[in-house]
């Protein structure tokens, strides 16, 4: 009764009518509307600044391609608030939303405080109720469009929802897929990659309606289905294929593999029948495909000279950029072999557990011109004596007498498991009065070197810049090569002036931590700020003269 008495205040009817919404107003439509004019491609490509998210076209999960800084569901929001404009922006606002699809499970803003707290009460007495599952209700709505209405279903080519999400609405995505033809990814459960029995459906759907998928896996219990792929061959535009723990024998892996002529990125992983066979040519099998991003992992049967008789062939040595050769047969002493018969290879990674030490004479120098990233990785058993030198040091001798002999011109980036490396690196510094013709350097280029001592640790940025000529008084010298590393602090460029201001405490691996000091500055030492701290001595003793 109270509130019924408030309402008929003449006060409070003002308030009320002054907060009233103004939805229906009448709106000036005088003006032209610019946007008519503008071609439906250019519209589109404006309304997708609102929806960064909407344009990705890689073919990466949920979790590995979300972005930095923004909420992906506030901007869809905003994106389908657009749809509302005009007829034209309804079109242009769908071809954005339905190319890639993103069910993330909450907000990345504070708007996700109050939606939690709306979904979990259910009605004024029951305040504590059972929060609702959002992406699995997103899913389930998402599925009833795209099954109603087929010209929003055949724009989606992206579809991506979080792991809890896809490991229990197996069944829901069975019922999307089948109506996706134009589908190249989708974020599928574990159960799929190894022919788990609640997966069937899935994977039936996707073999029979998704003829357009770029991306696939298959782990350990896939082996029949793996096999039965070079006579169904049902995705001919598979981009990207991923092996890990299958027993299956090195015939059948070529066969499936020569299936998929749009086959660029494979990456093989804990295969224990595989071998150099697989390279080798036969009359009776296809030959292995040309692969231009290749990953190796835990395949001890493959060798650098398998490696070599692979890319003999011109149309693999024109292909290969990228190459991963992770605890594989291939030793660090053979990777001149590879290098010398890939002519385009850009990013070359390999990592190795050795036992001896090199002796660089015996070998032929590491060589390439066109390699741009390199991540040397080498390491010594653990147990090694503390005073001898670790058997590491000598291949990266080696990277680097091979780096200082000019003989990797493009090199752009280094990785290396050795804190030894960017001294190894810097050459001397010339005499204060040599006149050479020219400063000579390997160095064509500002070389980002990242070094680290155990695999746990953070890689540490070393920055080596070639040296130039400078001319003062009608003579040349050549400067050393400009360098942040410094042994003695070990501080990064990224602690600025206050290097200083921090203090050193252990990592837990052996290696120690910078950490910023908050009780204030550390002392400084007398060799450091003599000067000053003279004459802020002398300046202080004169003070009480007034």
């Amino acid at each position: 009764m109270k509130f019924l008495r408030r309402l008929k205040n003449g006060d409070e009817a003002q308030i009320y009518e002054y907060h009233a919404p103004t939805a229906f107003a009448p709106r000036n439509r005088s003006g032209r509307d610019c946007t008519s004019r503008l071609p439906l491609k250019v519209l589109t490509e404006i309304l997708s600044n609102i929806c960064p998210h909407a344009s990705d076209d890689n073919y990466l999960s949920l979790e590995d391609s979300m972005r930095d800084g923004g909420c992906m569901l506030c901007d869809m929001r905003d994106l389908a608030q657009c749809a509302l404009v005009s007829r034209r922006f309804l079109v242009a606002t769908q071809t954005i939303l339905y190319h890639n699809v993103r069910i993330d499970p909450v907000h990345y803003c504070e708007r996700e405080v109050d939606l939690a707290a709306k979904r979990k009460r259910k009605s004024f007495f029951e305040r504590n109720g059972e929060p609702v599952d959002a992406p699995k209700q997103r899913v389930e709505q998402f599925s009833r469009t795209v099954r109603d209405n087929q010209s929003l279903a055949i724009q989606v080519e992206f579809l991506k929802m979080p792991y809890m999400t896809r490991e229990t609405c197996i069944a829901a995505m069975a019922r999307t897929v089948s109506v996706l033809p134009n589908l190249k990814y989708v974020d599928l459960p574990d159960g799929i990659y190894s022919d788990d029995r609640s997966c069937v459906t899935l994977k039936q759907e996707l073999e029979a309606r998704c003829a357009d998928l770029r991306k696939m896996k298959y782990l350990r219990g896939a082996e029949r289905s793996f096999a039965l792929l070079s006579q169904s061959r049902p995705w001919q535009n598979l981009e990207i294929l991923e092996l890990s723990r299958l027993e299956i024998d090195p015939n059948t892996l070529v066969s499936v593999l020569a299936s998929f002529p749009a086959l660029h990125e494979l990456r093989l992983e804990e295969l224990p029948m595989i071998d150099d066979t697989i390279f080798r040519r036969n009359n009776s099998t296809p030959s292995f495909p040309p692969i231009a991003t290749f990953s190796l992992q835990n395949t001890p049967g493959l060798t650098a000279g398998g490696f070599e008789a692979y890319l003999s062939r011109p149309e693999v040595r024109e292909v290969l950029t990228n190459l991963t050769i992770l605890n594989t047969g291939v030793i660090p002493s053979e990777l001149h072999r590879i290098l010398a018969t890939a002519p385009y290879l850009r990013n070359l990674r390999i990592n190795r557990t050795i036992h001896r030490a090199l002796t660089p004479s015996t070998i032929p120098p590491l060589a390439s011109r066109s390699l741009q990233s390199f991540q040397f990785e080498i390491e010594s058993p653990s147990a090694s004596p503390v005073d001898l030198q670790p058997p590491s040091e000598s291949y990266y001798e080696y990277l680097a007498s091979s780096i200082l002999a000019g003989n990797f011109p493009s090199l752009a980036s280094l990785y290396a498991l050795s804190t030894s490396l960017p001294s190894l690196l810097l050459p001397p510094p010339a005499a204060p009065f040599a006149n050479p013709k020219s400063p000579s350097s390997a160095l064509r280029q500002p070389l980002m070197l990242y070094t680290k001592s155990i695999p746990e640790h953070d890689w540490y940025l070393t920055v080596i810049s070639p040296p130039t000529a400078t001319n003062r008084r009608g003579s040349a010298t050549a400067t050393r090569p400009i360098s942040f590393y410094n042994g003695s602090t070990q501080l990064g460029p990224q602690w600025g002036d206050k290097a200083r201001d921090s203090v050193i405490v252990g990592n837990g691996f052996g290696g120690f931590l910078a950490v910023p000091n908050e009780d204030g500055p550390r002392p400084s030492s007398s060799s450091g700020h003599k000067h000053k701290h003279s004459w802020s001595k002398s300046k202080s003793s004169a003070g009480w003269m007034g």
